[in-house]
């Protein structure tokens, strides 16, 4: 198994798409990227952390590259907003690559200058060497499922899992 940690807006959102994904073990929303240890949901919301909502990736490279997780990531959100998904604002939402290794550096690299011929604004994600990452509140994890008609989930989850399956049916897991 290898790790990979994203961000890219509300881990809500990151975490309900990457956990249907063949390959994928397990997904943990989570903080990273930041500089306080331990931080609180309300820490990370303030902005005041450093830290964005990101999800850390369990995944098997033999079923699912760590490429793909990376077409999926730059397809699912808007990486040419700075500090910003949708309605949700701040520096807690911007897109970030975690990389854990030299080789998942330079296949970010690859892959963002691949995915910038699909935006007519630059490509703002970050990429940045792996530091910390910190497991969020119980209540996060799982959230889609837990609250799946919910407003949010309705409004801003469900077309991207939408999206998902059309753009990415071969490797979504069977139900």
């Amino acid at each position: 198994m290898e790790k990979a940690t994203l961000a890219g807006g509300c881990f809500w959102c990151t975490e309900a798409i990457f956990k249907r994904l063949k390959g994928v073990r397990r997904v943990i929303s989570g903080y990273s990227g930041g500089k306080l240890q331990n931080p609180s949901y309300g820490q990370v919301s303030s902005g005041a952390s450093g830290h964005a909502e990101a999800i850390q990736i369990e995944f098997d490279p033999k079923i699912i590259s760590y490429e793909k997780l990376l077409e999926v990531f730059f397809k699912l959100h808007d990486p040419t907003t700075k500090d910003q998904q949708g309605s949700d604002v701040g520096s807690q939402y911007r897109s970030v690559i975690f990389y854990h290794t030299d080789k998942q550096r330079k296949e970010a690299e690859q892959m963002s200058e691949q995915m910038q011929k699909l935006y007519q604004n630059p490509i703002v994600t970050e990429i940045v060497p792996f530091k910390n990452f910190y497991t969020a509140e119980g209540y996060h994890q799982n959230y889609y499922e837990k609250n799946s008609d919910a407003g949010y989930c309705r409004i801003v989850i469900d077309p991207k899992i939408t999206k998902l399956y059309k753009e990415f049916g071969s490797n979504v897991k069977e139900d």
